[in-house]
């Protein structure tokens, strides 16, 4: 089966490149199953239950998040009703929602989506590797295929969680720092990982944000008000092909397109 990531969406041209390539993308490449991070979409900061029913409806089964997902004060008593958006796992289990989720693709096969956050400068949560094996102890026998986003700062953490999980999970990809990274692999044990998948947002930016602004913000040390960028959107991610009988995975590709399906740049990693 086929399994395509997407990097954070950040703010309106980020929903604007999703709704116009993604479902392009599921019927090129046959997609089976698709994860977002959508922590950014509204504006860059947080998400609204308004906004997740519209994400759903582009073709995303599983929403993940981050440390933004709390921005939005409405989520709060949206989350507990809507299993397809996660916040991150190893949040106290009193927090509102869940951070896993078991759906199943078009063939009825079942796929897990596992939410962690990393701990090196990030908000205080709970050591996301003890909670990732209680998690996974949980679900069992219940699918081979389980996904894990890995919303981190440090690439230390990130790369760790991805030789931890070698070989018990079908993929993990890192999410939050909103850059591409080209080191796209599987682990000796059959796990696809990258450290993380970009963003699917604003590229004529920093990070998503109008570089104007962050400029000041750097120039100056000043308070400054952010806001999201509009220019150069593009869609960022990769796709897996996973062995549903073994759970294990057979290839990884990224992939950046922008608004008009166009491939960003000449690299061959960009086949799509």
């Amino acid at each position: 089966m086929r399994i395509a990531f997407l990097g954070d969406v950040n703010g309106r041209a980020g929903r604007h490149v999703l709704m116009t390539q993604l479902p392009r993308l599921i019927a090129r490449r046959g997609i089976d199953f698709v994860v977002a991070n959508v922590e950014n979409a509204a504006d860059g900061f947080g998400i609204t239950p308004e906004l997740s029913e519209e994400l759903l409806g582009f073709g995303i089964d599983c929403m993940t998040s981050g440390n933004h997902i709390w921005d939005k004060s409405e989520i709060l008593d949206y989350l507990p009703g809507q299993p397809r958006l996660l916040r991150p796992c190893n949040y106290p289990d009193r927090a509102p929602g869940s951070g896993i989720y078991v759906g199943e693709s078009p063939a009825g096969i079942p796929v897990a989506v596992i939410n962690l956050m990393g701990r090196v400068f990030m908000p205080p949560c709970d050591n996301p590797f003890t909670v990732v094996d209680q998690t996974l102890k949980r679900l069992g026998e219940k699918t081979r295929v389980i996904l894990v986003d890995m919303h981190a700062e440090a690439t230390s953490e990130k790369t760790a969680m991805g030789h931890y999980l070698d070989g018990r999970v079908s993929a993990v990809v890192g999410t939050h720092t909103h850059v591409q990274t080209a080191d796209e692999t599987i682990l000796p044990g059959g796990t696809a990982y990258i450290t993380d998948l970009g963003m699917t947002g604003p590229y004529d930016s920093v990070i998503g944000i109008d570089k104007s602004l962050a400029l000041k913000k750097f120039l100056t040390g000043m308070p400054v008000r952010f806001t999201t960028a509009k220019r150069d959107a593009r869609m960022s991610g990769v796709v897996v092909e996973v062995d549903e009988r073994s759970g294990r995975s057979l290839a990884i590709e990224r992939f950046q397109l922008h608004a008009d399906g166009e491939p960003s740049g000449t690299d061959d990693a960009n086949p799509l």
